[in-house]
């Protein structure tokens, strides 16, 4: 093998290269708006709150879905389509479940009394969640481009890359929302 070849074979795939610079911006992200919670959380007119059990179901599902498709990877890999095909629509599946159980969990806080612009700690939780929450859904429109892919009849391209790629993201949002869930239930 060249040299060239083996040099470009230790270079980092630009996609991915991308990824990672995305996912650092969306880290500064997070870690300002919980550095500004902890500071704006000795207000005096800061009012703690209760999260909503669902947001613990809807972690349970997250993780899973990040299970199934770390699973498809392997699929993938192994040449064993039918098997990726199935966990990727079952990632999908939990992902939008994932997507569900929080709007469910957002109307309970609205039905308690948490609302946007009731007060400053509401807001942040509100902002935070919901941020996260457009991740998720960048995500999912991720996985959809990746399930098309994997039912299309002209595409039989055996590219791992894409599939790295979106696996990488999904699991980095999966470890925001549970970093996101503790910060929210650990800091008051």
């Amino acid at each position: 093998m060249s040299t060239v070849a083996m040099e470009q074979r230790k270079r980092i795939h630009p996609h991915k290269f991308t990824l990672w610079v995305g996912m650092a911006g969306i880290v500064m992200m997070f870690a300002g708006l919980t550095s500004a919670y902890i500071v704006k959380r000795n207000q005096v007119n800061w009012i703690a709150f209760d999260l909503p059990a669902m947001f613990w179901y809807s972690t349970a599902i997250i993780v899973c879905s990040s299970i199934t498709l770390y699973i498809s990877n392997i699929a993938f890999k192994q040449r064993e389509m039918a098997k990726y095909r199935s966990l990727v629509v079952t990632t999908l599946v939990l992902g939008i479940v994932f997507v569900v159980m929080q709007v469910i969990g957002f109307n309970q806080l609205w039905v308690n009394g948490i609302t946007l612009t009731k007060n400053v700690s509401y807001s942040f939780l509100f902002v935070i969640v919901g941020l996260h929450a457009l991740h998720v859904v960048g995500g999912l429109v991720a996985l959809v481009v990746l399930f098309s892919k994997a039912f299309s009849s002209k595409v039989r391209n055996y590219n791992i890359v894409p599939l790295e790629v979106i696996s990488t993201y999904w699991h980095f949002v999966d470890a925001i929302w549970i970093y996101l869930l503790f910060f929210l239930l650990l800091i008051r």
